[in-house]
C-alpha cells in the first residue's frame, strides 16, 4: 500500500465534485489525483493517474459507476472501488457488489466515515451501508433478467415497440413478451409503472 492513498474521483456534479474532493483533500493519508465528470471517462483516467481507489457515483453521463466498476474490475483487478451514491436503493448495492465494488455507500455519509472506508478496502475489507444492507436484504434480488432490463431500460423514454425492437435488433413479439414478463415481475400495470418500481428498487 502506498504511504498516501492516491485516489480518483468521479461524479458528474460539479459542486458535489470539487466539495467531496476538498473534504477528501483534508484527510490526512489521501490524495485526490484525479476528478472525472462522466463515467465513460473513467478508464483513461485510471490508465493515467493509477489511482489505488477509484470513488464513483452511480448515475453519470456515458456509462453508470456500477458499468464504470465492472469495466474496472476486468481491466485493473487490484485497484479498489467504492459507490457512492444519493439513491439509497437496494438493487444498486446488490448490482454493484455484483460489479465487483469494494464499498457503497449513500452520499450523506459524513466524509469521516467515507475516508475510513477507503483505507478499510485498501486492508482489504467490503464496506457496506448497513441500512442499505438490510434494505438489500429485506427487498431481494432483482427478478428480472439482463435482457429484461434492457428492454425495460429502452422503454423509460416512452418509446414504443417498433422503435425498441429496431433500436436492440428484435421483433416486436419479442419485445412485447419481455416487456409484459418485466410488467408481471414487478408487480406493475404497465411498463411505465414497471419503470418506476424497478428504478425505485435499484434494478435498473
Amino acid at each position: 500500500m502506498n504511504a498516501v492513498i492516491r485516489l480518483l474521483l468521479a461524479e458528474d456534479q460539479a459542486m458535489v465534485r470539487e466539495a467531496l474532493a476538498a473534504l477528501l483533500g483534508l484527510e490526512p493519508g489521501i490524495e485526490v489525483v484525479a476528478q472525472v465528470g462522466r463515467g465513460d471517462e473513467v478508464l483513461d483516467a485510471v490508465r493515467e493517474h493509477e489511482p489505488d481507489v477509484a470513488l464513483l457515483d452511480i448515475e453519470m453521463p456515458g456509462c453508470s459507476g456500477i458499468d464504470a466498476a465492472s469495466r474496472l474490475r476486468a481491466e485493473h483487478p487490484e485497484l479498489k472501488v467504492v459507490i457512492l451514491t444519493t439513491f439509497g436503493r437496494p438493487g444498486y448495492l446488490r448490482r454493484a457488489m455484483d460489479a465487483g465494488a469494494d464499498a457503497f455507500l449513500v452520499k450523506d455519509a459524513p466524509a469521516a466515515r467515507l475516508a475510513d472506508a477507503v483505507r478499510r478496502v485498501l486492508r482489504g475489507e467490503h464496506v457496506l451501508d448497513p441500512a442499505l444492507a438490510a434494505s438489500a436484504l429485506a427487498v431481494g434480488a432483482s427478478p428480472l433478467t439482463d435482457r429484461e432490463r434492457d428492454v425495460l431500460n429502452a422503454a423509460a423514454d416512452g418509446s414504443g415497440n417498433a422503435r425498441i425492437a429496431e433500436a436492440m435488433q428484435l421483433s416486436h413479439g419479442t419485445v412485447r413478451n419481455y416487456l409484459s414478463t418485466a410488467i408481471q415481475k414487478t408487480g406493475a400495470s404497465n411498463r411505465t409503472e414497471a419503470v418506476r418500481l424497478a428504478r425505485d428498487r435499484g434494478w435498473l
